[in-house]
Protein backbone atom coordinates (compact mmCIF):
# COMPACT_ATOMS: atom_id res chain seq x y z
CA UNK A 1 0.00 0.00 0.00
CA UNK A 2 1.38 3.40 -1.01
CA UNK A 3 1.81 5.77 1.92
CA UNK A 4 0.83 9.34 1.22
CA UNK A 5 -0.18 12.63 2.77
CA UNK A 6 -2.83 14.18 0.51
CA UNK A 7 -1.49 13.84 -3.03
CA UNK A 8 2.11 13.67 -1.80
CA UNK A 9 3.48 10.16 -2.09
CA UNK A 10 5.95 9.52 0.72
CA UNK A 11 9.47 8.32 -0.07
CA UNK A 12 10.15 4.76 1.07
CA UNK A 13 12.11 5.91 4.13
CA UNK A 14 9.32 8.19 5.37
CA UNK A 15 6.72 5.52 4.57
CA UNK A 16 8.58 3.08 6.82
CA UNK A 17 8.90 5.73 9.53
CA UNK A 18 5.16 6.39 9.36
CA UNK A 19 4.32 2.71 9.70
CA UNK A 20 6.69 2.44 12.65
CA UNK A 21 5.17 5.52 14.31
CA UNK A 22 1.67 4.08 13.94
CA UNK A 23 2.79 0.79 15.51
CA UNK A 24 4.46 2.64 18.38
CA UNK A 25 1.31 4.64 19.08
CA UNK A 26 -0.79 1.47 19.21
CA UNK A 27 1.78 -0.05 21.58
CA UNK A 28 1.56 3.14 23.64
CA UNK A 29 -2.22 2.88 23.88
CA UNK A 30 -2.00 -0.76 24.97
CA UNK A 31 0.63 0.05 27.58
CA UNK A 32 -1.37 3.03 28.86
CA UNK A 33 -4.44 0.85 29.25
CA UNK A 34 -2.46 -1.54 31.47
CA UNK A 35 -0.77 1.28 33.38
CA UNK A 36 -3.98 3.21 34.05
CA UNK A 37 -5.67 0.04 35.27
CA UNK A 38 -2.83 -0.86 37.63
CA UNK A 39 -2.64 2.67 39.06
CA UNK A 40 -6.42 2.73 39.56
CA UNK A 41 -6.33 -0.59 41.44
CA UNK A 42 -3.83 0.78 44.00
CA UNK A 43 -5.08 4.38 43.99
CA UNK A 44 -5.97 4.64 47.69
CA UNK A 45 -6.34 8.14 49.18
CA UNK A 46 -3.08 9.54 47.82
CA UNK A 47 -3.39 12.85 45.96
CA UNK A 48 -0.14 12.08 44.13
CA UNK A 49 -1.51 8.74 42.90
CA UNK A 50 -4.70 10.46 41.81
CA UNK A 51 -2.70 13.03 39.82
CA UNK A 52 -0.56 10.27 38.27
CA UNK A 53 -3.69 8.32 37.28
CA UNK A 54 -5.26 11.37 35.65
CA UNK A 55 -2.02 12.04 33.80
CA UNK A 56 -2.15 8.47 32.50
CA UNK A 57 -5.70 9.09 31.25
CA UNK A 58 -4.60 12.35 29.59
CA UNK A 59 -1.72 10.50 27.94
CA UNK A 60 -4.28 8.68 25.79
CA UNK A 61 -5.10 11.93 23.95
CA UNK A 62 -1.88 12.55 21.93
CA UNK A 63 -1.59 9.02 20.45
CA UNK A 64 -5.30 8.96 19.60
CA UNK A 65 -5.01 12.44 18.05
CA UNK A 66 -2.00 11.28 16.04
CA UNK A 67 -3.72 8.17 14.68
CA UNK A 68 -6.83 10.13 13.70
CA UNK A 69 -4.81 12.98 12.16
CA UNK A 70 -2.67 10.60 10.09
CA UNK A 71 -5.77 8.89 8.76
CA UNK A 72 -7.40 12.19 7.79
CA UNK A 73 -4.20 13.63 6.31
CA UNK A 74 -4.10 10.77 3.79
CA UNK A 75 -7.22 12.07 2.06
CA UNK A 76 -6.68 13.83 -1.22
CA UNK A 77 -7.59 17.53 -1.60
CA UNK A 78 -11.11 18.24 -2.82
CA UNK A 79 -12.93 21.26 -4.20
CA UNK A 80 -14.26 21.98 -0.72
CA UNK A 81 -10.86 21.35 0.90
CA UNK A 82 -8.37 22.49 -1.76
CA UNK A 83 -5.46 22.49 0.69
CA UNK A 84 -6.18 18.92 1.77
CA UNK A 85 -6.79 17.70 5.31
CA UNK A 86 -3.34 18.27 6.76
CA UNK A 87 -4.65 20.76 9.33
CA UNK A 88 -6.06 17.76 11.19
CA UNK A 89 -2.58 17.46 12.72
CA UNK A 90 -2.75 21.01 14.06
CA UNK A 91 -6.29 20.45 15.35
CA UNK A 92 -5.19 17.29 17.14
CA UNK A 93 -2.27 19.22 18.60
CA UNK A 94 -4.64 21.93 19.86
CA UNK A 95 -7.13 19.47 21.38
CA UNK A 96 -4.37 17.64 23.26
CA UNK A 97 -2.90 20.92 24.53
CA UNK A 98 -6.23 22.29 25.77
CA UNK A 99 -7.01 19.03 27.60
CA UNK A 100 -3.60 18.97 29.27
CA UNK A 101 -3.77 22.60 30.36
CA UNK A 102 -7.32 22.40 31.71
CA UNK A 103 -6.80 19.20 33.67
CA UNK A 104 -3.42 20.34 34.99
CA UNK A 105 -4.93 23.55 36.34
CA UNK A 106 -7.76 21.57 37.94
CA UNK A 107 -5.27 19.27 39.68
CA UNK A 108 -3.24 22.23 40.97
CA UNK A 109 -6.37 23.77 42.50
CA UNK A 110 -7.60 20.43 43.89
CA UNK A 111 -4.23 19.50 45.40
CA UNK A 112 -3.66 23.06 46.63
CA UNK A 113 -6.95 22.99 48.53
CA UNK A 114 -5.92 19.71 50.14
CA UNK A 115 -2.61 21.23 51.20
CA UNK A 116 -4.17 24.42 52.60
CA UNK A 117 -6.86 22.56 54.51
CA UNK A 118 -4.23 20.18 55.91
CA UNK A 119 -5.97 17.03 54.74
CA UNK A 120 -4.12 14.02 56.13
CA UNK A 121 -4.38 11.19 53.58
CA UNK A 122 -4.16 7.65 54.92
CA UNK A 123 -2.92 4.53 53.23
CA UNK A 124 -4.22 1.29 54.64
CA UNK A 125 -3.22 -2.33 54.25
CA UNK A 126 -4.31 -4.96 51.77
CA UNK A 127 -4.41 -8.74 51.93
CA UNK A 128 -2.45 -10.17 49.02
CA UNK A 129 -2.15 -13.96 48.64
CA UNK A 130 -2.80 -14.37 52.34
CA UNK A 131 -0.22 -11.79 53.35
CA UNK A 132 -1.15 -8.38 54.79
CA UNK A 133 1.04 -5.62 53.38
CA UNK A 134 0.98 -1.84 53.35
CA UNK A 135 -0.79 -0.59 50.21
CA UNK A 136 1.89 2.05 49.81
CA UNK A 137 4.44 -0.60 48.81
CA UNK A 138 2.16 -1.67 45.97
CA UNK A 139 1.84 1.96 44.89
CA UNK A 140 5.60 2.36 44.86
CA UNK A 141 6.07 -0.90 42.94
CA UNK A 142 3.49 0.05 40.29
CA UNK A 143 4.98 3.51 39.75
CA UNK A 144 8.53 2.14 39.58
CA UNK A 145 7.61 -0.52 37.01
CA UNK A 146 5.41 1.68 34.83
CA UNK A 147 7.71 4.72 34.85
CA UNK A 148 10.53 3.30 32.71
CA UNK A 149 8.96 2.04 29.41
CA UNK A 150 7.40 5.43 28.44
CA UNK A 151 10.83 7.08 28.60
CA UNK A 152 12.26 4.51 26.18
CA UNK A 153 9.28 4.75 23.82
CA UNK A 154 9.36 8.55 24.02
CA UNK A 155 12.96 8.70 22.86
CA UNK A 156 12.12 6.38 19.97
CA UNK A 157 9.24 8.65 18.94
CA UNK A 158 11.42 11.77 18.88
CA UNK A 159 13.39 10.58 15.87
CA UNK A 160 10.20 9.56 14.09
CA UNK A 161 8.60 12.96 14.78
CA UNK A 162 11.63 14.65 13.21
CA UNK A 163 11.45 12.47 10.08
CA UNK A 164 7.70 13.01 9.62
CA UNK A 165 7.65 16.66 10.79
CA UNK A 166 4.79 15.69 13.10
CA UNK A 167 4.21 18.00 16.06
CA UNK A 168 1.53 15.82 17.66
CA UNK A 169 3.95 12.90 17.69
CA UNK A 170 6.63 15.19 19.14
CA UNK A 171 4.26 16.38 21.89
CA UNK A 172 3.47 12.75 22.73
CA UNK A 173 7.17 11.85 22.79
CA UNK A 174 7.96 14.83 25.01
CA UNK A 175 5.27 13.77 27.50
CA UNK A 176 6.53 10.18 27.50
CA UNK A 177 10.08 11.31 28.17
CA UNK A 178 8.95 13.24 31.24
CA UNK A 179 6.95 10.35 32.72
CA UNK A 180 9.83 9.31 34.97
CA UNK A 181 9.42 12.58 36.88
CA UNK A 182 5.78 11.72 37.54
CA UNK A 183 6.76 8.28 38.83
CA UNK A 184 9.50 9.65 41.09
CA UNK A 185 7.25 12.42 42.40
CA UNK A 186 4.47 9.97 43.16
CA UNK A 187 6.81 7.59 44.96
CA UNK A 188 8.14 10.45 47.09
CA UNK A 189 4.59 11.52 47.96
CA UNK A 190 3.52 8.00 48.95
CA UNK A 191 6.63 7.41 51.05
CA UNK A 192 6.03 10.81 52.67
CA UNK A 193 2.66 9.58 53.90
CA UNK A 194 4.33 6.45 55.21
CA UNK A 195 6.79 8.39 57.40
CA UNK A 196 4.15 10.82 58.63
CA UNK A 197 4.92 13.77 56.34
CA UNK A 198 1.36 14.10 55.03
CA UNK A 199 2.07 17.33 53.12
CA UNK A 200 4.55 15.58 50.79
CA UNK A 201 1.65 13.80 49.07
CA UNK A 202 -0.12 17.06 48.16
CA UNK A 203 3.19 18.67 47.22
CA UNK A 204 3.98 15.75 44.89
CA UNK A 205 0.52 16.06 43.34
CA UNK A 206 1.08 19.79 42.71
CA UNK A 207 4.46 18.97 41.15
CA UNK A 208 2.85 16.46 38.79
CA UNK A 209 0.05 18.91 37.96
CA UNK A 210 2.63 21.61 37.27
CA UNK A 211 4.37 19.29 34.81
CA UNK A 212 1.03 18.67 33.06
CA UNK A 213 0.32 22.42 32.83
CA UNK A 214 3.81 23.08 31.48
CA UNK A 215 3.31 20.49 28.73
CA UNK A 216 -0.16 21.87 28.00
CA UNK A 217 0.83 25.52 27.74
CA UNK A 218 3.92 24.89 25.61
CA UNK A 219 1.90 22.74 23.19
CA UNK A 220 -1.02 25.17 23.25
CA UNK A 221 1.27 28.02 22.25
CA UNK A 222 2.79 25.99 19.41
CA UNK A 223 -0.61 24.78 18.14
CA UNK A 224 -2.14 28.26 18.10
CA UNK A 225 0.88 29.74 16.32
CA UNK A 226 0.66 27.07 13.61
CA UNK A 227 -3.08 27.62 13.12
CA UNK A 228 -2.39 31.36 12.74
CA UNK A 229 -0.14 30.57 9.76
CA UNK A 230 3.11 31.66 11.35
CA UNK A 231 6.31 31.04 9.45
CA UNK A 232 7.11 27.33 9.20
CA UNK A 233 9.36 26.03 11.97
CA UNK A 234 11.08 22.77 12.81
CA UNK A 235 9.06 19.94 14.37
CA UNK A 236 10.00 21.12 17.87
CA UNK A 237 9.29 24.82 17.11
CA UNK A 238 12.88 25.65 18.07
CA UNK A 239 14.00 27.29 14.80
CA UNK A 240 12.66 28.48 11.43
CA UNK A 241 12.53 25.49 9.12
CA UNK A 242 15.66 25.31 6.91
CA UNK A 243 13.57 24.22 3.95
CA UNK A 244 12.31 27.80 3.59
CA UNK A 245 15.84 29.06 2.87
CA UNK A 246 16.48 26.14 0.52
CA UNK A 247 13.47 27.14 -1.58
CA UNK A 248 14.56 30.79 -1.72
CA UNK A 249 18.15 29.92 -2.57
CA UNK A 250 17.07 27.54 -5.31
CA UNK A 251 14.83 30.13 -6.91
CA UNK A 252 17.40 32.92 -6.59
CA UNK A 253 19.93 30.66 -8.32
CA UNK A 254 17.83 30.26 -11.48
CA UNK A 255 19.31 32.10 -14.50
CA UNK A 256 16.21 34.19 -15.15
CA UNK A 257 15.62 35.24 -11.51
CA UNK A 258 17.14 38.37 -9.97
CA UNK A 259 15.62 38.12 -6.47
CA UNK A 260 13.43 35.62 -4.62
CA UNK A 261 11.51 35.30 -1.37
CA UNK A 262 8.72 33.08 -0.14
CA UNK A 263 6.15 32.65 2.59
CA UNK A 264 5.65 29.10 3.77
CA UNK A 265 2.73 27.73 5.75
CA UNK A 266 3.01 24.59 7.81
CA UNK A 267 -0.08 22.56 6.89
CA UNK A 268 0.75 19.70 9.23
CA UNK A 269 3.23 17.26 7.77
CA UNK A 270 3.69 19.26 4.58
CA UNK A 271 4.26 22.86 3.54
CA UNK A 272 2.41 25.20 1.24
CA UNK A 273 4.83 27.58 -0.49
CA UNK A 274 3.99 30.91 -2.07
CA UNK A 275 7.20 31.97 -3.78
CA UNK A 276 7.74 35.44 -5.23
CA UNK A 277 10.44 36.02 -7.84
CA UNK A 278 11.69 39.21 -9.50
CA UNK A 279 12.64 38.27 -13.10
CA UNK A 280 15.64 39.68 -14.92
CA UNK A 281 13.47 40.44 -17.93
CA UNK A 282 9.97 41.76 -18.41
CA UNK A 283 8.65 38.68 -20.18
CA UNK A 284 8.85 35.30 -18.51
CA UNK A 285 8.10 32.05 -20.28
CA UNK A 286 5.44 29.82 -18.77
CA UNK A 287 7.88 26.93 -19.03
CA UNK A 288 10.35 28.79 -16.79
CA UNK A 289 7.74 29.36 -14.10
CA UNK A 290 6.52 25.76 -14.25
CA UNK A 291 10.09 24.49 -14.19
CA UNK A 292 10.78 26.58 -11.09
CA UNK A 293 7.69 25.15 -9.40
CA UNK A 294 8.66 21.57 -10.20
CA UNK A 295 12.20 22.24 -9.00
CA UNK A 296 10.87 23.44 -5.64
CA UNK A 297 8.68 20.35 -5.29
CA UNK A 298 11.69 18.14 -6.01
CA UNK A 299 13.67 19.68 -3.14
CA UNK A 300 11.84 17.77 -0.41
CA UNK A 301 8.78 15.55 0.02
CA UNK A 302 7.34 18.00 2.58
CA UNK A 303 6.74 20.63 -0.12
CA UNK A 304 3.14 19.82 -0.94
CA UNK A 305 1.99 22.78 -3.03
CA UNK A 306 4.05 25.52 -4.64
CA UNK A 307 2.88 28.73 -6.28
CA UNK A 308 5.59 30.71 -8.09
CA UNK A 309 4.57 34.32 -8.76
CA UNK A 310 6.69 36.68 -10.92
CA UNK A 311 6.48 40.19 -9.42
CA UNK A 312 8.17 43.55 -10.13
CA UNK A 313 9.26 43.82 -6.47
CA UNK A 314 9.16 41.47 -3.51
CA UNK A 315 6.52 42.10 -0.82
CA UNK A 316 7.90 43.29 2.50
CA UNK A 317 6.62 40.18 4.32
CA UNK A 318 9.35 37.93 2.91
CA UNK A 319 13.09 37.78 3.37
CA UNK A 320 14.72 38.60 0.05
CA UNK A 321 17.52 36.46 -1.37
CA UNK A 322 19.35 37.85 -4.37
CA UNK A 323 21.47 36.04 -6.91
CA UNK A 324 24.58 37.55 -5.27
CA UNK A 325 23.76 35.65 -2.05
CA UNK A 326 23.74 32.28 -3.82
CA UNK A 327 26.92 30.39 -4.66
CA UNK A 328 27.23 30.34 -8.48
CA UNK A 329 26.80 27.00 -10.13
CA UNK A 330 30.07 25.32 -10.91
CA UNK A 331 31.86 27.23 -8.18
CA UNK A 332 34.28 25.34 -5.97
CA UNK A 333 33.35 27.46 -2.95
Amino acid sequence: MIARFGHTELPERQAQVLRRAIRLEWVTLAFLAVTATLVFLVLGNSQAMKAAWIEDLLSFIPPIAFLIAVRLARRRPTVRHPYGFHRSVAIGHLVAAVALTAMGLFLIVDSGIGLLTAEHPTIGTVNLFGVTIWLGWLMVAVMAVTGIPPVIVGRMKLGLARELHDKVLYADADMNKADWMTSVGTIVGVLGIGVGLWWMDAAAAIFIAGSIVHDGISNLRAAVVDLMDARATTFDDAHPHPLVDRVDQYLAGLPWVREAGSRVRDEGHVFHVEAFVVPRRKKVALADVDGARQGCVALDWKIQDVVVVPVPALPDIVDAITVDAVTPRGSTA
